[in-house]
């Protein structure tokens, strides 16, 4: 069995698990662990854009590449201070590492998904193309 294959279902499972025993027990951080596992969903889908983009990068002028990091900087720093001040710093600590567990999950989750369908995608297109059939 892959390595993808296992990280998918380990992360699925674990997630499902934490938060189908929070629901099911009626527990306080039931919405905390929805937001941080569709935070690492957005976390993991902002990544793989910004590597999509470096490797785009060559090529191009020290403007762009100066340009590229400063818009990403000012938005992400800003969001990142908030985050920690406003969500982090003024939720119960008791909280802190369940809510870091699923977001590390949900980047696996959705990194090793979005790689397995792009990967599905790309063998489907090269398929297609030796077939001779129109895109």
């Amino acid at each position: 069995m892959k390595k993808s294959y296992i990280i998918l279902a380990l992360s699925s499972i674990i997630s499902v698990f934490m938060i189908g025993k929070a629901f099911l027990l009626n527990e306080d951080i039931k919405m905390f662990l929805l937001t941080f596992f569709a935070v690492g969903c957005g976390l993991a889908l902002l990544r793989l854009f910004i590597n999509n983009s470096i490797r785009k990068m060559k090529g191009k002028s020290l403007v762009v590449k100066l340009l590229f990091f400063a818009v990403l900087l000012g938005f992400g720093l800003p969001f990142q201070a908030w985050f920690r001040k406003e969500v982090l710093f003024s939720m119960d600590s008791a909280y802190l590492p369940s809510c870091i567990t699923i977001t590390v999950v949900a980047v696996f989750f959705m990194t090793t998904l979005f790689g397995l369908v792009m990967k599905n995608k790309s063998s489907n297109q090269m398929r297609r193309n030796k077939k001779g059939i129109a895109n």
